[in-house]
Parts: structure tokens; C-alpha cells; sequence
């Protein structure tokens, strides 16, 4: 046994001891360069208001110092390739912190733009004791980068007023510059328009028939019939209504029209229209829909009755949802009327102002 303890002894000889003491003198080196740096912060942001390429916009920074320190400066710096203190920074193309103010302040306050480059600001004041927590500050100005891309920041606390000497505490940062997303969508100008004798609701694919019989006009009793017709649009004016076309006629016999609006005066011959409900006689009924349009003047009044052509009787001024009009037809004859088959044809023309 003591043979074997003399040849351990001999194999760790004066040389050996020497450079196990230089290794560990090198692993000390290496954990005072890191401290240069200070302690990181624990939690930490930066966020953009618009991060858009090449746009003035707002950062706001925030981040929690871990425990009370005196605090005199804050420097942000703004790199293309590290978030880490230390590695080599390349300022991203056409970032700008020079054009930055300060703007709200929360936590430790006091502070003001004391130096800023293209990629580097410093934010002073008189040092002084700072809470743990949270504190966030908000530059306005600042220019983004020209290109959509991944970006980096580095945050460095101070206790000097000039961020000068060793940092108290530091941290990275990353944040992104998007590319703009438009979104554009058409909608199509419409004219929505239909005539029939009758037509459901709003709906114009139910719209059927296009002829009336009036039936043997009698000098005691007024001849009466209805249409409807739908219109609506999202044209910027409205839409306007005209319609067209002849009082009654038999050859060269004609039952004349209403040129001013009047009533039903049965015994005399007359011909005429309106579009709301009348009771004298029991004919037609009011718009109908979720639109607001309301005929025109001269064909608006219940139980009088007008027809020039190319008369307008509904005109609509602004965009409307689709509605329903209906149309009231008078027919009065004298004794004097000469007698036959008399025909009218009516036409409805809508159209809108884009």
C-alpha cells in the first residue's frame, strides 16, 4: 500500500498544478466579461403602432426591472442581424430613432431624448432611485425600416445620466415590419326594376301578366284596374320612374286623359292613375317594402287621379332598397262616348344616376 501512495504522488508533478490553476484563471476572466453587461431584464416589449415599411410611426417600449436600482439613462438600440448586447449591430436601412420624441412615460419618469442616431437612442435623466415593476415609454417619429423583414432591439439601463459605464441591466428585442395588405372590393352599380299586373313582395321573378280588360265601360260606375311594379337601387341619386304611352282610344275616338290631377266623376269621360290606396273608387294600395320611395307629385293623393305622358310618378333621390308600387287605373265615359274597343298602351321606364 504505501508503494502505490509514492507513485500517485509522483504523477501530478508542479507543471501539471500550474495549468490547472491558468484554466481556472481563464473560466474567472470569461464570468467578469458577461457581468459587464449588467442582469437581464425578465420581461421585456416593443411594439409598433402601424409597422409598415418606411412609415413615421410610434414605438412603445416596456420592460420590468427586476428590483429597486438607481436609474439614470435607457438606450435603445435598433439592429437588422442580433438582439444580443455585445454582437456586432447593423442598422437597419431606413430606420430613423434621430427624428423621435418622447411621448407618455410609466413607472420611473423624468426622461428626455438626450442623444439619437439612425439606429440609437438614449433617453437621460438625473439619476435616481427607481422602483421594481414595470415601467414603458412611447416614442413618436420614428422612421421604419424601408423593407418588410424581421428586426432587433437592444435595451441597456444605466445609472450614470449619459448611459456611460457598466449597465445595470439589458435585454433583446424583436420585432417585424410587414408588408401592406390591401383589401379592395367592387360593388356593381344595379338598377333593379320589374312591371306586371301583379308581383309579390319585392321579389321581380313573380311578376306575371302585362294585359288588363277593363270590361264594358258603364256612364254610372267607374272602370277601374291596378298593376305593380318593383324598383330599387344603389345608384348615388335614386332612381326615377316615367311613364309613357296613350289615354284609351277606338280609331280616331279617345277617352281623354287627366291633364291635372281631379276625381273619379263618373258620367264624365276621363282617364287617369295614381299609386296609393283609394277609396273613391275602392282601388289600389299604397308602397310597399323596405325601401322609401313614394310616388311623385300629381299621382300621390288618394282618390285623385292624373295621366300626362312621359309624366315622372316616382322619383327616388338617394340609393333604396327595392320597393313596391302599385298602380291605380281609372276609366269614365260620358253618354256622348262614341262606342268601341278602346286600348291603351302604357310603358315604364326606370333608370339611375351613377
Amino acid at each position: 500500500m504505501s508503494y502505490s501512495v509514492a507513485t500517485a504522488r509522483k504523477l501530478i508533478s508542479p507543471q501539471t498544478i500550474c495549468l490547472v490553476l491558468v484554466a481556472a484563471l481563464m473560466v474567472v476572466g470569461l464570468l467578469r466579461s458577461t457581468q459587464a453587461y449588467g442582469a437581464q431584464l425578465p420581461v421585456r416589449s416593443i411594439s409598433l403602432s402601424r409597422a409598415l415599411p418606411g412609415v413615421n410611426d410610434t414605438y412603445a417600449i416596456a420592460f420590468t426591472l427586476p428590483h429597486a436600482e438607481t436609474l439614470g439613462s435607457i438606450e435603445l438600440q435598433l439592429c437588422s442581424d442580433s438582439p444580443l448586447v455585445g454582437n456586432p449591430c447593423t442598422a437597419p436601412v431606413g430606420s430613423n430613432l434621430s427624428t423621435a420624441t418622447l411621448g407618455s412615460q410609466v413607472g420611473a419618469t423624468g426622461f428626455t431624448v438626450l442623444s439619437a442616431t439612425a439606429n440609437t437612442l438614449v433617453l437621460g435623466r438625473s439619476a435616481s432611485t427607481a422602483s421594481a415593476g414595470v415601467v414603458s415609454y412611447t416614442l413618436n417619429g420614428v422612421a421604419n425600416p424601408s423593407s418588410a423583414g424581421a428586426y432587433f432591439g437592444r435595451l441597456q439601463t444605466f445609472p450614470t445620466a449619459n448611459a456611460t459605464g457598466t449597465a445595470s441591466d439589458y435585454g433583446g428585442l424583436a420585432f417585424a415590419i410587414n408588408a401592406s395588405l390591401h383589401v379592395s372590393v367592387v360593388v356593381p352599380p344595379y338598377l333593379y326594376f320589374c312591371v306586371g299586373i301583379t308581383v309579390t313582395g319585392t321579389d321581380c321573378t313573380t311578376a306575371t301578366g302585362n294585359y288588363i280588360n277593363l270590361g264594358d265601360f258603364s256612364t254610372a260606375i267607374t272602370s277601374v284596374a291596378q298593376t305593380q311594379m318593383v324598383a330599387g337601387t344603389n345608384a348615388d341619386t335614386g332612381y326615377d320612374i316615367v311613364a309613357s304611352g296613350t289615354t284609351l282610344t277606338s280609331g280616331n275616338d279617345i277617352i281623354p286623359a287627366l291633364a291635372t290631377p281631379d276625381v273619379s266623376r263618373p258620367g264624365t269621360s276621363q282617364f287617369g292613375m295614381n299609386l296609393v290606396a283609394n277609396q273613391d273608387p275602392q282601388v289600389g294600395q299604397s308602397p310597399a317594402g323596405q325601401g322609401a320611395g313614394v310616388p311623385a307629385a300629381g299621382y300621390n293623393l288618394p282618390n285623385s287621379y292624373k295621366f300626362v305622358p312621359g309624366d315622372t310618378v316616382v322619383s327616388v333621390p338617394v340609393p333604396d332598397y327595392p320597393r313596391n308600387y302599385t298602380t291605380s287605373y281609372i276609366a269614365n265615359i260620358s253618354k256622348s262616348q262614341a262606342s268601341g274597343v278602346y286600348v291603351s298602351t302604357l310603358t315604364y321606364v326606370a333608370s339611375g344616376a351613377f
